[in-house]
C-alpha cells in the first residue's frame, strides 16, 4: 500500500507542474498588434493614456509575469503587487508588498492604502488591470471604519477563519467590513476601464468570492451579515471596536450590479477548476487508474466530505471491478479549529479518512495547490490502509490529534505530511483517492 501513497504524491506533483500561469495568461489574453482580446472583450491600447496594474494573491507574481509578456513592448505602467513574499525579479513601476496570510499584517494595510491612492488618480483614459488569486482577502486589507486598528483587523480575520463558517459566510463578513472588498476597488476608480483577470480558488459561479470580490458587484447583503454573526455567535469574538461600529448601525451596503462603477468593468477567468482537474485526471489515467472527477463536496464539513468521497470511491470499485480506480476532487472543506495544534483542513480531512480506510487497499491525499494548509508548514497529508496501525504502534491516538486540530503533527511523525513549500499558484485544494484492485 506504500505504493498507492507514492502514486498519490506523484499525481499531485505532476498536477502542480502542469499549472503554468504566465503561459496560460499569454494563451487566454491574446494580443493582436495594439489590440488585446480578453474573452469576448477587445481593447485597443491606443485608446488609453495610462495603464495601471493591481495584483493581489498567492499567484500575483506569476500573473504579473504573464501580463508583462502580453503587454510588451508597451511599458511605463504603474501598479501595486501584494503577495506573501517579494518576487525574485521586480518590474519597474510596480510597488511590492510582502503581506500577511491567513491574517493581514502591516504590509497588507500599506498595500491597501497604496492601491486606493493609485486608483484615485485613474480617469476615463486609464486602463486598469486587476490580477486576482486566492489569498487576496488577507493580503490586501483596510477597515471601512477608520477608527479600527490593524490589531482589530487581525483579530477579526482570526475569528472568521477559526469559527467554522464556510468561505461564503466568511467573505460576506469581510466584504461589508472592508474598504477594499465587495466591489469597493471598482468604486474607487469609477471612470476607468477595469479588466479583472482571475486565477480562481472558488467554485464556478461564485467569482465574487475570490479575494472577497474587490472589483465585482457584491451579491451579499447586510441581512446576511447579521445572520452569520448570529449563527456562529461571532459578536463576542469580534474586537470591541468592531462591535461598537456594528452596534452604531453605520455599516453601509456594498456596491451592487447597478452601480455606475461597474459600467466599464470586465471579468475573465484565466485559470479555474478545469485547469486543475484536467492534468490530475491525465496523470492518474497515465498510471493505469480508471478516473472520475468530482466537486460535489465543496464547503462540506470535513467528516461528511470524507464519508462521501470514500463512498464514491467504493462505487467506482464496484462499477470497475478488478481495475484500479481514482477519484479526483477539488474545493474546500469546513474544519473548525478545536485546539491549539498545527494543521489545516487538508490534513484534517486525511486524518478523518484514516480510520475509515484502515485495512483497505486505499490511499487518500489532500493538499493545497498553494503549498499551504492552515497554520502548518505543509500543503496537506497522505494516508493509506496501514496508517492507523502504524500510528498505534507509534503510540499516536488519531482521535486525540483530530480533536486538538493537530493533524499536521500526526502525519509528520509518520512521515506522511505533504510539504511542497510555496508553489506560486493557488487554485483549489486537490484531493486524490486511489483504490487498488
Amino acid at each position: 500500500m506504500a505504493d498507492l501513497k507514492q502514486l498519490a504524491r506523484q499525481i499531485f506533483h505532476e498536477t502542480l507542474a502542469a499549472i503554468d500561469i504566465p503561459a496560460t495568461m499569454q494563451r487566454k489574453l491574446r494580443r493582436k498588434g495594439t489590440r488585446i482580446v480578453c474573452g469576448e472583450k477587445t481593447l485597443d491600447l491606443k485608446d488609453f493614456e495610462k495603464i495601471r496594474v493591481v495584483a493581489m494573491g498567492k499567484a500575483a507574481h506569476a500573473m504579473v509575469e504573464g501580463l508583462v509578456k502580453v503587454l510588451a513592448p508597451f511599458v511605463g505602467f504603474e501598479g501595486v503587487v501584494s503577495a506573501p513574499s517579494l518576487p525574485r525579479k521586480t518590474v519597474p513601476g510596480l510597488k511590492y508588498f510582502a503581506a500577511g496570510h491567513p491574517v493581514p499584517n502591516g504590509e497588507s494595510w500599506k498595500a491597501a492604502e497604496a492601491i486606493l491612492a493609485l486608483l484615485k488618480r485613474c480617469d476615463e483614459k486609464t486602463l486598469a488591470f486587476f490580477l486576482l488569486s486566492g489569498g487576496g482577502s488577507a493580503l490586501v486589507e483596510l477597515p471601512l471604519d477608520s477608527k479600527q486598528t490593524l490589531e482589530d483587523v487581525r483579530q477579526l480575520h482570526q475569528a472568521l477563519v477559526s469559527c467554522g463558517a464556510g468561505i461564503d459566510e466568511i467573505n460576506t463578513m469581510r466584504k461589508h467590513l472592508s474598504a477594499v472588498k465587495g466591489g469597493r476597488l471598482a468604486a474607487a476608480a469609477p471612470q476607468a476601464t477595469k479588466i479583472t483577470l482571475a486565477v480562481s480558488d472558488v467554485p464556478a459561479g461564485k467569482e465574487s468570492a475570490l479575494a472577497s470580490g474587490p472589483t465585482l458587484p457584491d451579491p451579499t447583503t447586510l441581512e446576511e451579515v447579521k445572520r452569520v454573526i448570529g449563527k456562529y455567535s461571532l459578536r463576542e469574538k469580534l474586537p470591541p471596536a468592531v462591535q461598537r461600529w456594528l452596534d452604531e448601525g453605520k455599516m453601509p451596503e456594498t456596491p451592487k450590479a447597478h452601480d455606475h462603477a461597474f459600467r466599464k468593468a470586465f471579468f475573465s477567468l484565466i485559470i479555474g477548476m478545469d485547469d486543475l482537474f484536467h492534468p490530475a485526471h491525465h496523470a492518474a489515467e497515465a498510471l493505469g487508474f480508471v478516473t472520475c472527477c468530482d466537486n460535489s463536496t465543496d464547503d462540506w464539513p470535513v467528516e461528511k466530505a470524507a464519508t462521501s468521497l470514500l463512498g464514491q470511491l467504493e462505487e467506482l470499485q464496484t462499477i470497475h471491478r478488478g481495475q484500479r480506480v481514482a477519484l479526483i476532487a477539488d474545493g474546500e472543506v469546513s474544519s473548525p479549529v478545536t485546539g491549539d495544534g498545527i494543521g489545516g483542513r487538508n490534513s484534517a480531512l486525511v486524518l478523518a479518512c484514516a480510520e475509515k480506510i484502515a485495512g483497505k487497499r486505499v490511499a487518500v491525499l489532500s493538499a493545497g495547490t498553494d503549498g499551504v494548509d492552515g497554520n502548518s508548514p505543509g500543503a496537506g497529508a497522505v494516508a493509506d490502509g496501514e496508517t492507523l496501525q502504524r500510528a498505534r504502534e507509534a503510540g499516536l491516538d488519531a482521535g486525540d490529534f483530530f480533536r486538538r486540530s493537530d493533524a499536521f503533527t500526526f502525519f509528520s511523525k509518520l512521515e506522511d505530511a505533504v510539504v511542497t513549500g510555496a508553489t506560486g499558484n493557488n487554485l483549489r485544494d486537490l484531493r486524490i483517492l486511489l483504490a487498488d484492485r
